[in-house]
């Protein structure tokens, strides 16, 4: 689709920061999958205001069972919605403090986001990573509250593997539910470029991350798509995607909302041209947020949950 770019509400000031832009574009474009570099740059440029960072909370007992916490400055509205951000990486990288540039463009919004990690392959296989996330959604059900946030108002969100981490857990009843957690405390999910419909069983760079799964379908978001609408589970969907993603391809996205809509959920699938895997995510960060409309159409959508 075309999309119309909307009014930044952070403008920064284009001279000192053109080279920087031009220079970040490049360089995401070279980068694999999981690539961090230009997160780490430009979590130098976030504005440190407009948000409180509680970092290294424990929601298990292992070494990668950690988050980071963004707590909006603004505290009237409270209790806030809550957004938990599962990162990308390929299952096999990844680590939250690289996404401060999200947390601080979802808290200035209102919401309070929840960055976990996740143990990562070669250390585990599917569906640990997965386990993981659901047992961050119970932590952040039993303890929110104690910092403001809704325990009933989760709304889970990710980018590429983290996007197929945050669909298994809406779709998928089981994860949730042997955390504990009721499905009936989500609210929404937001996919960013995530492999919903392929088969990663198969493919050669991601089967050793998904071998001895004993029903191969269990492992793709989109098999479960009539199941958890027709299970009270047809929680609203907005699946985002770079036009020029070759990565992950747009379809995947294209296809889930179309079995979503098709079982009876509300989903809403937006493609975005000119822009590819790792683009799409940058255009959250404050330097880029008015080149597309891609943070301003996340945020719209957000806010009617």
């Amino acid at each position: 689709m075309t999309t119309t770019p909307a009014t930044s509400v952070y403008k920064p000031n284009r001279r000192r920061f053109g080279l920087l832009v031009h220079g970040l574009l490049a360089a995401a474009a070279a980068l694999p999958l999981g690539g961090c570099a230009p997160a780490t740059v430009l979590n130098a440029f976030v504005p440190s205001e407009g948000y409180e960072l509680r970092s290294d909370l424990a929601y298990g007992s292992g070494e990668r069972h950690g988050l980071d916490l963004y707590i909006p400055a603004d505290t009237t509205a409270a209790p806030a919605p809550v957004i938990v951000y599962f990162y990308g990486g390929s299952w096999k990288n990844g680590s939250r403090e690289h996404y401060r540039f999200i947390g601080e463009a979802l808290a200035r919004q209102g919401f309070l986001v929840a960055v976990p990690d996740y143990r990562l392959f070669p250390a585990v296989r599917f569906p640990a990573f997965v386990e993981d996330g659901a047992q961050t959604v119970r932590w952040v059900r039993d303890n929110i509250d104690s910092f403001g946030g809704d325990p009933g108002r989760i709304i889970l969100m990710g980018h590429s593997a983290g996007a197929h981490i945050a669909a298994l857990l809406v779709l998928d009843e089981s994860y949730l539910a042997d955390a504990g957690v009721s499905r009936n405390s989500l609210r929404g999910l937001v996919g960013v470029a995530g492999p919903y419909a392929f088969d990663p069983v198969t493919h050669k760079k991601t089967k050793d991350i998904f071998a001895g799964v004993a029903k191969p379908d269990r492992t793709r978001p989109i098999t479960f798509a009539p199941e958890a609408t027709a299970n009270g589970g047809g929680v609203p969907a907005l699946l985002l995607h770079g036009a020029e993603d070759t990565t992950v391809l747009p379809a995947n996205s294209r296809a889930l909302a179309e079995e979503l809509r098709k079982a009876g959920s509300r989903a809403t699938f937006r493609e975005y041209a000119e822009r590819g895997h790792i683009g799409i995510i940058l255009s959250f960060a404050a330097p880029f947020r008015d080149r597309d409309s891609v943070y301003q159409d996340t945020i719209a959508f957000l806010k009617t949950l």
